[in-house]
């Protein structure tokens, strides 16, 4: 009885690890996109190049077959291909549908003329409750994350500093995109590929 129950014990302590994942958080985009390419997936990347001016509301994209969704209280503001939400000390949250196992950004904090804001603190937080905090200094500085358990579907980001009113921005998001075909898919291809060869 005990070794069925030790076995038993084995075999859900294996299902809790495979559907727990672990989701990983990059400072360095070169190292996040070395690690999404290895995963078989391509990068994807939004440049917030054909958004411009004010946005009460949310704003909505699609690159790389992910549909995105931005929004933060009192409205976003996109200047010359940078993100931005409209008040100042603020959050941004963007949102992915379908969810996202790999995903970065360029995110900073702004003044008002959207001039960086050295040394501004900056959090990002995952739905799941996964968060990097650093200090970052302009458009050049990355944060990202890479999941290889459950989909990525949400990530908000703030940017602050003591007494200096801060504007969370982003100069670009990045995804990682499924490069190889869903098995389903591949399922599929394999079928038609059987079915032409019989036609002959």
């Amino acid at each position: 009885m005990k070794s069925l129950f030790f076995g038993f014990a084995i075999f859900c302590g294996a299902i809790t690890s495979a559907v727990s994942g672990a989701v990983t958080t990059y400072s360095n985009l070169s190292f996040w996109t070395e690690d999404v390419v290895a995963g078989g997936s391509i990068v994807a990347s939004e440049n917030f190049n054909s958004y411009n001016g004010f946005y009460p509301s949310a704003i909505t994209g699609s690159t790389g077959g992910i549909t995105w969704t931005a929004n933060a209280p009192g409205g976003l503001y996109c200047d010359s291909g940078i993100f931005s939400t409209n008040d100042m000390n603020v959050a941004a949250t963007f949102t992915f549908v379908p969810g996202v196992q790999a995903v970065g950004g360029n995110i900073f904090g702004t003044s008002v003329d959207f001039s960086s804001i050295a040394n501004a603190k900056i959090k990002v937080t995952l739905a799941d409750g996964s968060a990097y905090i650093g200090y970052s200094s302009g458009p050049a500085d990355f944060v990202g994350f890479i999941s290889d358990g459950a989909a990525i579907s949400s990530m908000t980001i703030l940017a602050t500093k003591p007494s200096v009113d801060v504007y969370v921005s982003a100069d670009n998001l990045y995804f990682g995109v499924n490069a190889i075909p869903a098995p389903g898919a591949v399922a599929l291809l394999g079928l038609a590929a059987l079915a032409s060869r019989r036609r002959r």
